[in-house]
This record gives structure tokens, C-alpha cells and sequence, in this order.
């Protein structure tokens, strides 16, 4: 695998005979929608096919895997212009396996809302080792919310993908509720309510575990936080679910602020199966424009992360997303618009921007005018900045990385991805 880097003026003709590979399959790699127009400063995924066959007629995925000693998710993996759809036809060319060797294996875990495109969930789901379905709310009295969820579940399945239940504090209204942690955490007996519940979801629906997100959870609560996910292990493990937690991204064991300190890195860690280091939102919006996960933050959070958390326990958080603000800045007054990656590209070629890439962030970025001759600053990922947070798994010896989120498709983050582990699967 190679990532290349538009010049200005180049074609994907010109690109991809420089490389030796089709203009064709360089599109389809790279989910290219329109690929007469490229932007300066764009990056494109460029791998090289090591075994290919032609579909015959009569031929499926599954016989094709089964020929050749490979598994379907493989196929389906190495060839992202399926589109996680298993329906091949006669004189379609499919990728057996890459020239590029794998750096090891790696477990991967997709968030996703219940209204999630089921076309953009295919094309992921090959990738994944587990999709956690976001989220069960719960009531003061202790009653959980149902989620929408069996199809998600099912769809899982289909792809050999492990579901998992997701838990958090948040409200109908969107936010995460300190007054409603508080309540639960200072309650055993709305604990057993909501730990049996959680227990009579996961068997009638098929989850195979649970992931914990409660956020700015009062200081005082730090410790009966870790004594309520020590419980939930207890109790989950025995039947054969795990208890994955979310945690804020700290950087030492006191820092403060609310969303921080109830997060006990080592007491939580050791309570639960796994952990999810969010390490993104840097970038904001409601802050000033930047990365959303700059590589330095990043690494700070690990540098003490594996210090306190067994590494081997560690998901590290990847963005599925950017950021646009319009200038200039005012704080407690500009808000940032959430973007998709393939929309920042999109947004670049409509105002002929040219992206720039910050080594100190590792992060892709542009300005431009829009209609009304307004500015705007755009933070986001591409191919280099998904390179260089996935060579940090092997780094650190984590366990694997977790995407917020899975609703916006991202073809780039796939072949990188793919071109550099194995994913693990349950």
C-alpha cells in the first residue's frame, strides 16, 4: 500500500499510470464518486493486487472463498467496491490478497445510532470485530429505554461481527446526565434493577456483551463508579458477555474538570474486560478550529493510559469525522458543523480549496470562501492521519481501535486498515 498525494493538475489517469494500476480500480479503491475531479492535496489509497480471479459463470463469494482457502469477510474486505454485498457476477475481477504484509492483528469496534444507512453499515461490517449499538438510556426510577435494535443485531451476525449492548446516562435530549449517575451510583438497589434488565436484554436480543458510557459523572462518585462497573464484570462475565468502558482522555491521574476526574484510569481498567480511550474532540464545536485528534494529545493520553491500564485491555478512539467553522472564531458564539471526511473532500472541490496537511497534528485541513464570501476553516481525516493513529496499536501493544462513528461512509480508512492487520475475530 501506498497513499499518494494530489499535485495540483494531476489526473487519475496520470496517477495511476504512474503507480501500474488501473484508473478503473483506483476509483473503486477509494470510493471515488466523481473521479474527473480530483483536489490538490487529496489523498489516494494505491494497493496492489497480488491474486486475482474472474468470476465464472455460476460462481458466488462463498464458492470463490472456499476455492481459494480464504474466508468471505476477506473477500469482501479486499474488495471494497462490493460494497459488503456477497452478489458477484460473471467477468468481475476479484482481489484474492494484496502484496502488502500485514503488521498483525487487531480488534476494531464500530458505534452506531439505529437509523445507521444500511449501505454505509455493509460496506464496514467485513472490517469489524464488533458493532456496539448506541444506546439504552435509563429512567431515575431504574427502567431501561429500548433501542430499535434487533435488525442491527441480526445484520451483525450476518458478517460474524459480536453486537454489543451500549449504556449510558444520556437523555432524551441529548445530554449526558450527572444528576442521573449520581442517583444510580449512590443506589444499590436501583443498581440491581438496572444490572437485571441489562442481563434479560443481552439474552433475549443476542448481544454478546455490554459497553459502559457514563459521562461527567460527579467527582465524589469516582470510586462507587468503579465498584458499579466491578459489579457489572461479576455479574456479566459468568455468562460469557464482557463489560467494555468508555473513558474520557486523561493524561495524568487528577487532572481536572467534570468530565475527568470519576474516570479512575487504574480502577476501572482493572474493573473492566476492556476500555475505550476517547481519544478525540480536541477539535470541537464550540472550541476553535484544529484537529479533532491531534497525534501529540493522542500520544499523551497513552503515555499514561498504559502506565495504569493493562495496554493489552486499550481501545484507542478514532474520529469518523471533521469539523467546519465559519470565521472568525468567537467563542461562546461560533459553532463548527460536523462533517463526514468524504464531505471535506466534496467541500474542498466545490470551493477549489487546497488541502494542507499539519505534520505537528497529523491532520489534513483547508480553508475557503463559501457563497456569501465567508471563511471557513476545515479540520479532518484522511488516509495519512488513519496511517499514522492505527501504527500506534502496535506501538503501545493495544488491543485495538473503536470508530465514533459508523454513520458516515470513509473508503480510505478501510484500505488502510485492511492493508495493515488482520482483524481479529471473537
Amino acid at each position: 500500500m501506498e497513499i499518494h498525494v494530489v499535485r495540483e493538475g494531476e489526473t487519475l489517469f496520470e496517477i495511476a499510470q504512474r503507480y501500474g494500476v488501473s484508473p478503473e480500480r483506483l476509483a473503486l479503491d477509494n470510493g471515488l464518486e466523481t473521479p474527473t475531479r480530483l483536489v490538490t492535496g487529496q489523498t489516494l489509497v494505491i494497493l496492489y493486487p497480488q491474486r486475482t480471479v474472474t468470476v465464472q459463470p455460476g460462481e458466488t463469494l462463498s464458492s470463490i472463498a472456499a476455492r481459494e482457502g480464504v474466508s468471505v469477510n476477506q473477500l469482501l474486505r479486499n474488495n471494497y467496491g462490493l460494497g459488503g454485498d456477497v452478489t458477484v457476477y460473471p467477468g468481475q475481477t476479484i482481489v484474492i490478497d494484496y502484496q502488502q504484509e500485514k503488521q498483525g492483528v487487531l480488534s476494531v469496534n464500530g458505534y452506531v445510532y439505529p437509523f445507521v444507512d444500511r449501505a454505509v453499515l455493509r460496506q464496514a461490517l467485513p472490517y469489524l470485530t464488533y458493532l456496539t449499538l448506541f444506546t439504552y438510556g435509563f429512567t431515575t426510577e431504574g427502567d431501561l429505554i429500548d433501542l430499535d435494535d434487533e435488525d442491527l443485531i441480526r445484520l451483525a451476525r450476518e458478517y460474524g461481527v459480536s453486537p454489543l449492548m451500549h449504556l449510558s446516562t444520556l437523555t432524551p435530549e441529548g445530554n449526558f446526565s450527572s444528576e442521573l449517575a449520581n442517583r444510580l451510583l449512590n443506589d444499590p438497589a436501583l443498581q440491581e434493577k438496572i444490572i437485571e434488565q441489562v442481563l434479560g436484554v443481552l439474552r433475549a436480543k443476542g448481544y454478546d456483551g455490554l459497553d459502559v458510557d457514563f459521562e461527567f459523572v460527579d467527582p465524589e462518585n469516582r470510586q462507587a463508579y468503579i465498584d458499579f462497573i466491578a459489579q457489572l464484570t461479576a455479574r456479566l462475565n459468568p455468562e460469557g458477555y464482557i463489560v467494555v468502558t468508555a473513558l474520557a482522555p486523561k493524561t495524568y491521574d487528577e487532572q481536572p474538570g467534570l468530565l475527568y476526574e470519576a474516570h479512575d484510569y487504574r480502577g476501572i481498567g482493572e474493573a473492566s474486560n476492556a476500555v475505550l480511550l476517547m481519544t478525540y474532540e480536541w477539535g470541537y464545536s464550540a472550541g476553535p478550529p484544529m484537529a479533532v485528534s491531534p497525534i501529540g494529545n493522542v500520544r499523551r493520553v497513552l503515555d499514561y493510559g498504559v502506565t495504569v491500564i493493562e495496554p493489552s485491555k486499550i481501545y484507542l478512539g478514532m474520529p469518523n469525522y471533521g469539523y467546519d467553522w465559519p470565521l472568525p472564531f468567537e467563542k461562546g458564539v461560533t459553532r463548527a458543523r460536523s462533517i463526514g471526511n468524504v464531505e471535506a473532500v466534496d467541500i474542498a472541490a466545490r470551493y477549489g480549496a487546497t488541502i494542507l496537511y499539519d505534520e505537528a497534528s497529523q491532520a489534513p485541513h483547508f480553508n475557503y470562501y463559501n457563497e456569501g464570501w465567508t471563511e471557513h476553516e476545515v479540520w479532518f481525516e484522511d488516509a495519512r492521519s488513519i496511517r499514522a493513529k492505527l501504527a500506534l496499536v502496535p506501538e503501545y501493544g493495544l488491543a485495538g481501535v473503536g470508530y465514533w462513528n459508523l454513520m458516515r461512509p470513509f473508503p480510505q480508512n478501510w484500505q488502510v486498515l485492511n492493508a495493515l492487520y488482520d482483524i481479529r475475530r471473537v
